[in-house]
Parts: structure tokens; sequence; C-alpha cells
């Protein structure tokens, strides 16, 4: 406030000086105004809007980090809050039942074994984004996973997870780090619900460097 107040002061001497300048010259039929009344008007709106840009850096919020704030549906249709989830450590994971990557279930499923005991839990989200991927009904995705891969983490309903229609989740996970590039995009939740780290879909997380990060989370 103060900034603004010497720019308008500042830009009303201007216009009350002696030896003003002429008015630029303007296009179209509109009355000239007094000579100097436009330079100063001028300065004015400049010295507000600088004002009001100075005054506003920094106050645009950055996308909070905690990223369990919604209600999903278990892939059976069952609303969840994934609050359920605060106090462990979290792998969100975008999946497909036809593409290269699927195999990777079996990691995740190993993962989720090893570690569940600890307080990691991965929720798988069905969507099908990439090539047509994920065609099939939630039903058909969820017997699929039982029956090819053993998955007993938490599935959930097919969600769209870039693009229009992009669910919440997920929107929030793309303006904290990039939306899913491929099927089995996986994002890192720390105890508190806090994003940690996206992982690149072609990572597996039987990774070393992967399974370091997991363990450090957990003893965090």
């Amino acid at each position: 406030m103060k900034r603004l107040m010497i720019a308008l002061l500042a830009a009303s001497l201007v216009g009350c000086s002696e030896g003003t300048q002429e008015p630029a010259e303007q296009s179209g039929t509109r009355e000239a105004e007094p000579a100097g009344a436009e330079d100063a008007g001028g300065q004015v709106r400049e010295a507000v809007e600088a004002a009001n840009s100075d005054g506003n850096q920094g106050q645009a919020e950055a996308p909070s980090r905690y990223v369990l704030s919604y209600t999903m549906n278990r892939i059976d249709g069952t609303p969840e809050s994934l609050e359920k989830y605060k106090g462990k450590v979290v792998l969100i994971v975008n999946t497909a039942s036809k593409c290269g990557l699927t195999p990777q279930y079996e990691s995740l499923q190993t993962l989720y074994d090893a570690y569940r005991d600890e307080g990691l839990v991965v929720l798988g989200f069905p969507a099908n984004q990439f090539n047509n991927q994920e065609p099939g009904s939630n039903e058909e995705i969820e017997q699929f996973c039982t029956e090819n891969y053993g998955v007993s983490f938490p599935m959930f309903e097919k969600v769209v997870v870039k693009g229009e229609g992009t669910c919440g989740l997920y929107r929030q996970l793309a303006a904290l780090s990039a939306e899913p590039s491929w099927n089995f995009t996986k994002y890192l939740v720390d105890r508190e619900g806090n994003f940690v780290e996206r992982i690149d879909p072609r990572t597996d997380v039987a990774d070393p460097e992967v399974v370091k990060k997991i363990e450090a989370l957990l003893r965090g």
C-alpha cells in the first residue's frame, strides 16, 4: 500500500509540473485530452498495476501435497475415503490389463506382501487412457487381477487419469508432479498423506532404489 501511495503521488506531480508533454497522437475521433493528462494517467495505471503485481507475488497457493482427501469407489462399487490410509506409506498406481507392463501386477503384489505388516499399501486405479489397454468392466478387471496375479491390495473402479474428465486425485497428482505418461505410473505418498515422488511406468517396484525409498518412508 505504501508503494502504491508513493507511485500515485509521483504520477500526480508529473501531471502538475510545468512544461507538460504533448499528448501522443490517437487513432479515431476521440476528443484529445489536456496535455500531460494521458501521460500522468498512464503512470498512475502503471503504478497501480505494478503495486498489485508486487503485492500478489507469491500469494498463488501451490497445490497441497496432501493427497488423501478423496473418496473413491472400490472396484466392487463401495465408496471408501482415502483418509483411511493415512498413517501408511501409500503407492498409487494406474493399472491396465492388456499392457506390456501388466506383469508389474506381480511385483506390486510381492511388494505389498513383503511390507504390508510394516505399513505399506498399494492402491490400484485401472484406467483406459493409453491405447485402450483397460477396456473391460470393473468386474472383469477384478477377476483378471485375482485369477492371474492373485492381487489382494485395494483395487478401485476405473477412473480417468489424464485429459478431459480427469478425477480429482489425479488432477492433484499431476499438479504436484506430472500426469501419468503410461500405464503403471506410480506415485509415492508418505505416512502423513503427502506426495513424495512420481515413479516412471517402466521402473518396476522391485528396483532396489524404489525399495530403498519405500523402506526409508516406512522407517520415518
